[in-house]
């Protein structure tokens, strides 16, 4: 079995906890039969669908409990931007439960007619490939990432009580609330861990005024209306978050390259694309099921560079946050997330960037996160308001 599996998991509502650390992991079709009391996490729709699909053995999708190589998928997105966030559990199950008689694996999602659903004995074959599609940290429908993330270990009726190893929840909150459903199962010693990034939740948030945070997580999964994406003026993307968003986000890319040829986006000068797409629809799960994905958003190109080889200019940087400061309101702006301009790739210090951004942008009517850079651990000194807001007017 291949090193990099650590553990598979189960997406549950809390709810469920009692039973499933009673009974197992059951089948859809497991539950119907004991005639169980049962909160879904997934609409009727998506799970009918399932119903219909079979494996080589014959036995419908309905028949298996479903586990997934990567609980931070399309899935769980669903359920968290549909406002189910603070009623889910994620189960960690002992990945043993692979070495089960009629276990199927499959290389994405089990209801997609293009996934692969293998027997057990073709594990070693194809893990590697399987694993690394589990790996990614974002996805999209255009390379087939959106299905590969969401590959399944197809377990058949039940996987049984004793390969639950642990309950990962969004936050302390959480914790409390799920301690005292474990009480009476017997598995109450069971490790019951606050993991936000999992739920696509920050790590970290510090609240430095009432509308600007320092944040400490993933930017591209904000739910604020426009991210910033620190670029050059010669139209490359090569690395970091310019380099997700060429990937994940192609449509941003054009339109980026073209605000560079026509003189748009220049140093001092940020472009702001309005896209009309739903990031909704793009990440979630059965996304023409959704019943709110309205959310648009923007992409504010911030350049932060002349060229991609230059380190990053303060000066430029400034000037870009006095454009912000000055065109916000007439550009329809209503909330903004940025992450630490200039710093990592682009040389700069946070300890110098962290109180010009703070400075600029503590000005702003609307609510605004700093994404803490991704590269090196900052000082906790430096993440105080008196140090960030010492400068400001």
């Amino acid at each position: 079995m291949p090193k990099r599996l650590r553990e598979l998991y189960y997406i549950a509502h809390q709810d469920n906890l009692p039973s499933i650390f009673a009974k197992g992991i059951l089948s859809h079709a497991g539950v119907e039969r004991e005639g169980m009391e049962f909160t879904r996490v997934y609409d009727e729709g998506i799970v009918a669908w399932r119903k219909s699909k079979r494996t080589p053995a014959g036995r419908s999708l309905w028949e298996y409990a479903n586990l997934y190589f990567q609980p931070r998928n399309p899935m769980l997105y669903r359920l968290v931007m549909e406002g189910r966030l603070e009623k889910l559990a994620i189960l960690s199950v002992d990945k043993s439960v692979l070495e089960q008689e009629g276990v199927f694996i499959t290389d994405g999602n089990a209801a997609r007619n293009e996934t692969r659903i293998l027997p057990r004995r073709e594990w070693t074959k194809y893990s590697e490939e399987i694993l690394r599609g589990a790996a990614l940290t974002w996805w999209s429908d255009t390379d087939g990432s959106k299905r590969r993330i969401m590959a399944e270990v197809l377990v058949p009726d039940t996987v049984p009580p004793e390969f639950i190893k642990a309950v990962y929840v969004p936050d302390n909150d959480a914790r409390q609330r799920v301690a005292p459903l474990l009480q009476n199962t017997g598995r109450k010693q069971v490790p019951i861990i606050p993991e936000p990034q999992m739920f696509f939740q920050p790590q970290r948030v510090i609240r430095l005024t009432a509308n600007l945070r320092l944040v400490e997580g993933d930017m591209f999964f904000s739910t604020l209306q426009t991210l910033t994406i620190s670029v050059n003026t010669v139209g490359v993307m090569g690395k970091g978050l310019a380099s997700r968003a060429k990937y994940q986000f192609p449509d941003a890319y054009v339109r980026y390259q073209d605000a560079c040829k026509r003189g748009w986006l220049r140093p001092g000068k940020p472009y702001l694309y309005k896209r009309e797409a739903s990031l909704d629809l793009v990440l979630a799960d059965e996304p023409a099921m959704l019943t709110n994905a309205n959310r648009q958003t923007w992409f504010l190109f911030f350049p932060t560079k002349r060229h991609w080889r230059e380190r990053s200019r303060l000066d430029d940087i400034e000037k870009g946050l006095q454009w912000v400061e000055q065109n916000y309101r007439r550009e329809g702006i209503k909330s903004l997330a940025m992450p630490a301009l200039g710093c990592g790739l682009g040389g700069l210090d946070w300890a110098v960037v962290g109180p010009l951004m703070a400075r600029y942008l503590s000005r702003l009517d609307m609510p605004v996160d700093i994404h803490l850079p991704l590269e090196g651990k900052v000082p906790d000194e430096q993440l105080k308001r008196e140090f960030l807001l010492r400068d400001a007017a």
